[in-house]
């Protein structure tokens, strides 16, 4: 692309600089010039975290002047196909941002760097079970970035109108349910549904799941429950269902992943399930009432609930400089002038120190997010590896398979027996 001399127009001259300096689009190689390395940085996000993002890596390219960033960002949808379709093409970034359902993918295609072989990256700040979570066959692949925990995020104000105790930390699955048939039945909450049915979320179902001492997937990547569990489940959701207290089909099969088409940021429920950081986006549906409660837990108590990665960063198995780019994660992760700019626009941060630093600096939402993770402190069992290749698909299909229950089409047990089949061919069981 550099060669092109007089004969190119300025404007596709200037096309070709743009796209060098802004996606670094140039070769996998990661080269440079003047004797510096260049390295190609890639993540998803939106402008704030971007803005956060490229202060931070001028200041890494200042305290190492011998390597070049070269960065670009998108939003999440368009940054996964992009990023596979690199991968396929054996041009990954050096440097990435990965979702917590990539890494098997990656991993196993040969996409990712065994970080644990360079001293360059620190991983001692880090809470071991997190780490955990970036191994695939005894292979550091990526490292977990920030932190997030599941939660029931409600509305306080309804709540106490309706005379219902609010959710603290023990509460169990029985309760929540009376919750949702409380709340329901009060006229103070104007026609309301308790909450989102959860039949749909593979996410609930796997800490409904662990309360019960069961895992979504075995440490070998089979499925870690049977068709009686999931019958249990569904046939369970189906009872609060029918009785009113839990959303209907026809508003369940409106989500889309925004917070604004959920039964509760549509106005027809009281509370939802979320994740702790992404529930920010009901206060400006809701109001200041939003508050969040923990997952309900097991029958004896046992919580369900864990701390999961929020996103990770990884490096490219074909990077020309793997020092360096074990260096650029480090200094992401490790040091505190990076950690100070970067503050929660990644999650709370998984390193312990650089969380002790952001933490006393966090305004609005974020204080919220930080107090209810820190009541978790040394509480929670440790996260699930990262989920086997085939789990973003099974996601669909679980909800999908409940689709047919919650309109009337399958019974629990059918859509169980169903989705089995399905994952086991899947994970090729």
């Amino acid at each position: 692309m550099l060669r092109i001399r007089t004969k190119v127009s300025c404007a596709l001259a200037l096309t070709f600089t743009l796209c060098a300096t802004l996606t670094g689009c140039g070769g996998g190689e990661g080269g440079g010039s003047g004797g510096k390395v260049t390295l190609r940085f890639t993540w998803w996000g939106n402008p704030d975290r971007a803005a956060r993002t490229e202060e931070a890596v001028k200041l890494f390219e200042k305290k190492n002047p011998n390597i070049n960033i070269s960065t670009s960002f998108a939003g999440f949808d368009a940054y996964k196909q992009k990023l596979a379709t690199q991968a396929a093409g054996g041009d990954a970034p050096d440097v990435m941002q990965l979702d917590y359902r990539m890494i098997n993918q990656y991993a196993d295609g040969g996409v990712l760097l065994d970080l644990g072989e360079h001293k360059e990256l620190s991983t001692s700040e880090m809470d071991k079970g997190l780490l955990a979570t970036g191994v695939v066959n005894d292979k550091q692949y990526a490292i977990p970035v920030a932190r997030g925990s599941e939660t029931v995020v409600y509305d306080s104000v309804l709540w106490r109108k309706a005379g219902v105790p609010e959710p603290k930390v023990g509460w169990t699955w029985d309760d929540w349910a009376d919750a949702m048939v409380k709340l329901s039945k009060s006229k103070a909450t104007g026609g309301r549904v308790g909450g989102t049915d959860p039949g749909q979320s593979e996410d609930v179902f796997e800490i409904w799941l662990r309360g019960q001492g069961k895992v979504l997937y075995t440490d070998d990547y089979k499925l870690g429950f049977t068709a009686d569990d999931l019958a249990r489940y569904w046939e369970w959701c189906t009872g609060l269902r029918k009785r009113g207290a839990v959303s209907s089909a026809q508003q369940t099969t409106q989500m889309d992943g925004s917070v604004e088409n959920t039964p509760f940021g549509r106005l027809t429920a009281v509370s939802d399930f979320n994740w702790d950081a992404p529930a920010s986006g009901y206060l400006a549906i809701i109001g200041e009432g939003v508050k969040l409660a923990p997952m309900p837990a097991g029958e004896n108590g046992t919580p369900g609930q864990y701390f999961k990665p929020s996103m990770f960063f990884g490096a490219s198995s074909k990077t020309g400089h793997p020092k360096e780019a074990a260096r650029f994660i480090d200094f992401l992760l490790n040091d505190p002038d990076a950690g100070a700019i970067l503050g929660n626009s990644r999650g709370i941060p998984a390193n312990d120190s650089i969380r002790k630093v952001v933490t006393p600096k966090l305004e609005g939402f974020d204080v919220v997010v930080s107090a209810y993770q820190k009541q978790f402190e040394g509480k929670l069992k440790d996260p699930p590896p990262a989920p086997p290749k085939g789990d973003a698909s099974l996601q669909t299909t679980f909800s999908r398979d409940y689709d047919q229950v919650s309109f009337e089409q399958m019974s629990p047990r059918e859509a169980a027996e169903d989705f089995v089949t399905e994952a086991k061919a899947e994970l090729r069981q």
